[in-house]
């Protein structure tokens, strides 16, 4: 792989992480999901995280997130030891 697109998955693998955190942080804070960002964060996140939410609640509390950051996580080290040797 080029290093080149290399770089830009990492990156994309950046932005998706801090897109899931974003989600997290505003399910802590915001009230009003009519907001359009709150909408774009919420549609971009639900189809990774609503399957997972399914299996991975317990008592109320949502482990989806967290296993989606350490396989996002996971990828981006790949990449970067793989792909880019270091």
């Amino acid at each position: 792989m080029p290093e080149g697109l290399a770089i830009l998955l990492i990156r994309a693998l950046d932005v998706a992480s801090f897109i899931i955190i974003a989600r997290v942080v505003m399910s802590w804070f915001v009230r009003d999901t009519r907001h359009p960002i709150v909408q774009l964060v919420i549609r971009v996140t639900d189809p990774v995280l609503a399957p997972l939410s399914r299996h991975l609640t317990f008592g109320g509390l949502d482990l989806a997130p967290i296993v989606v950051l350490v396989v996002l996580s996971a990828l981006r080290q790949f990449v970067a030891t793989s792909m880019l040797g270091g």
